[in-house]
């Protein structure tokens, strides 16, 4: 994921400060630091670093570009920790340190988000980094997430094993950009690299950002202002903050990100920004070999209600000994009820400092929504969704008793009578949030196929698929499918989704191991329109689930042919608009492959 809280924006929080603290996590006061100097040296070790020692500084990266990078050390009092530590990094976009609206500073290292104050506690130096033609670096951006970044990922990497604060081992941490750039850098494969825990980062960034060709909400926000990097805390040496001047106006050289993508309408389309088959070059699936040698311990992490952790998934069942990790929430929010803090600290502790590993610690670790009536957490040895046995529903007419309107029909355990329905796309959608990192509910747009009252609980693991046949009266038109879940009361909602353009229908043999999910290649020589009226199956992969589904709630299928949360609605419109088919019934009939655990 690419598409993390930007700095301007309100409707997150932000990763937090020492003193603020974030939901979840205890409140780091200068009373609870005054306990700790008064503590006895036993205690002192016992519980930790209390204190921080910062230091900012320009590191030149191969090529010359100087990048802002920022030290935090544990101490005790104003006495740094003397013997050298491992170092987990981060290496961001926006500002690993910088003023908000109200001129206070806000620290990336000093939030616990990403558990990064923790792990200074714990005894870990905490580097922290602007890429480059962001925050305080130098440089332009050529492209996102690109092949440089990966390499100014290494260097830093290397630079911070050298020095003499660290033992040479290094890991990084990450989610959405940040998860982008720590999974980039691993595909690098510096040598001082150990470990690295990514979050809501993608494997296949073709198959993210235009998910069956068609681009919806992330990475196609407007860049941010010269001014956002301009708040940006100068490094030490940068007293009258020239350097920060300076930095920020090669900015303008950045690659506009959402122009970048809308740009590459196929997975080999040649970038007019970079020259090249950028989706390739950006795709960590061409280099996960190198991670392999590398012998880099990886744990991946996303949250049910966030899109991404489709990827994150897909790239855990990449690496044999990988882990994973899946929380309820949405975009990089840590997981609740969950020590988020302490999996990260283990898990770099065993592959940093070689302790704590003296037990085999799960392959996956993640929430099942609805578990015992409540929800919680489950572990496993496999991932989830992997050996899980498909039950079909069929798509079926109104006449089920399921019907609420002439667009409504049925879900079925049997074979459905043939039969089809239409409906005409509706681009009239209300204007979601800025962030609109999960689907509502689109029923009320489109066609829908709702199961009866469940008899008993079923409890679905995976990725759910629909297979549609359908036609259109255009040669291309979008379909966007959504499942609820719909309780006794009513109430809805969406819990997975997924979408593909007819004319990417075209399938084939997936460049990494997909978990035996559709693979749309999306090459231009697979991209085909669809002659009007020809009826065609489309296989659509939705976003992955963990939950029970409680007795006398219902399933529902909707099939529809936009989404609000698509930036460039007004551009792709058609008028008319087209008018979608759906046909039921027969030989090769349309259904829905739930992922059920027995």
């Amino acid at each position: 994921m690419n598409d993390h809280v930007a700095s301007n924006m309100t409707d997150f929080e932000p990763f937090g400060r020492d003193g603020v603290g974030v939901k979840g996590y205890p409140l780091i006061t200068s009373a609870v630091a005054a306990a700790f100097l008064a503590a006895t040296p036993a205690a002192l070790n016992a519980q930790g670093y209390p204190d921080v020692l910062r230091t900012s500084s320009y590191v030149a990266v191969r090529d010359g570009t100087r990048l802002a990078v920022n030290i935090y050390r544990p101490a005790r009092g104003n006495e740094a920790q003397p013997a050298p530590l491992p170092v987990i990094f981060s290496f961001t976009p926006y500002r690993a340190r910088f003023k908000d609206k109200d001129g206070k500073v806000e620290e990336l290292a000093l939030g616990d988000r990403l558990a990064l104050r923790s792990l200074i506690r714990a005894g870990y130096v905490v580097a922290t980094a602007d890429i480059r033609g962001k925050g305080a670096s130098f440089g332009h951006r050529r492209g996102f997430q690109d092949r440089t970044e990966a390499q100014d990922g290494h260097d830093l990497v290397e630079w911070l094993a050298r020095q003499p604060f660290s033992t040479g081992k290094v890991g990084m941490i990450g989610c959405s950009y940040l998860g982008g750039t720590t999974f980039h850098t691993a595909t690098a494969a510096p040598p001082s690299l150990k470990a690295v825990f990514v979050g809501a980062s993608d494997l296949d960034k073709y198959a993210f950002v235009r998910r069956g060709g068609i681009p919806a909400q992330f990475n196609t926000r407007p860049d941010e202002p010269p001014e956002v990097d301009l708040a940006s805390v100068p490094v030490d040496a940068d007293a009258d903050g020239s350097m920060l001047r300076a930095a920020v106006a090669e900015h303008s050289a950045n690659t506009p990100m959402a122009a970048l993508w809308y740009g590459m309408p196929y997975r080999d389309s040649v970038s007019d920004f970079t020259g090249n088959a950028f989706w390739e070059e950006v795709g960590t699936y061409n280099y996960l070999d190198a991670i392999r040698r590398a012998g880099i311990a990886t744990y991946f992490w996303g949250n049910w209600q966030d899109e991404p952790t489709a990827q994150s998934l897909l790239s855990a069942a990449n690496f044999a000994d990988s882990r994973f990790l899946a929380g309820p929430g949405s975009h990089c929010v840590p997981p609740p009820g969950f020590d988020f803090t302490g999996e990260i600290t283990r898990f770099f502790d065993v592959h940093l400092k070689g302790s704590g590993g003296t037990a085999k610690a799960p392959r996956a670790t993640y929430w099942v929504d609805g578990l015992d009536g409540k929800g919680g957490y489950v572990t496993s040895d496999k991932l989830p969704g992997e050996d899980n046995t498909a039950q079909v529903w069929f798509l079926d007419g109104g006449k089920s008793g399921t019907a609420r309107s002439a667009n409504d029909g049925g879900l079925v355990l049997r074979a459905a009578r043939p039969g089809k329905d239409r409906f005409t796309v509706d681009y009239d959608l209300p204007d979601p949030e800025y962030f609109a990192f999960w689907a509502k509910p689109m029923d009320d747009k489109g066609l829908s196929y709702t199961t009866a009252p469940l008899s008993q609980p079923a409890k679905i693991i995976g990725f759910p698929v629909a297979h549609l046949m359908v036609s259109a009266d255009k040669p291309d038109a979008q379909v966007f499918v959504y499942l609820d879940q719909v309780d006794a009361a009513g109430k809805t909602e969406v819990v997975a989704f997924g979408r593909l353009a007819l004319s990417h229908r075209v399938e084939g043999r997936a460049p990494y191991a997909a978990m035996g999910l559709p693979f749309h290649p999306g090459r231009k020589a697979d991209v085909m329109p669809l002659p009007p009226g020809q009826v065609v199956r489309v296989n659509i992969d939705m976003t992955p689930i963990a939950r029970v589904v409680p007795a006398g709630a219902r399933l529902r299928l909707t099939v529809a042919g936009a989404d609000p949360r698509q930036r460039n609605l007004k551009d792709i419109r058609q008028n008319p608009a087209p008018v979608i088919t759906v046909h039921r019934g027969g030989a090769d009939a349309s259904r829905l492959d739930l992922p059920i655990v027995k």
